[in-house]
């Protein structure tokens, strides 16, 4: 019954999405699916995925949950009122708060070295 059930929008879901909207939207799919997944832009599509389906908000015995990422991807897409633009905007929006979350991250940050004064012996 739960099999294919993921608790946040799923990479490989992006796919099927390609034709859910207009040519910018196809673009941005047709580009998105060929990077890693651990890629910003990648990262960035899934977090404007995940707040338009309200993912966090999911149940998994929810009638959502238990149609499936896909399903729902393609209903909030549909019922998304927005225009296109508006669509692109945030997206951009998304990937500009995973930029700024990937550069917080300690290993983004450059590290000061510690100068030791050197010891005669």
């Amino acid at each position: 019954m739960y099999d294919q059930n993921e608790l946040l929008f799923p990479n490989y879901v992006i796919a099927y999405l390609r034709n859910d909207r207009g040519n910018q939207w196809q673009e941005l799919v047709d580009s998105v699916i060929r990077l890693q997944e651990t890629d910003p832009e990648t990262l960035a599509f899934s977090l404007m995925m995940i707040r338009l389906n309200r993912c966090l908000s999911c149940e998994t015995d929810s009638y959502r949950a238990m149609r499936g990422c896909k399903v729902c991807s393609h209903q909030a897409l549909r019922r998304y009122n927005g225009s296109e633009d508006e669509l692109m905007l945030r997206y951009q929006k998304a990937l500009e708060d995973v930029r700024e979350h990937l550069d917080g991250l300690p290993e983004n940050q450059p590290t000061k070295k510690r100068v030791v004064p050197a010891r005669a012996a």
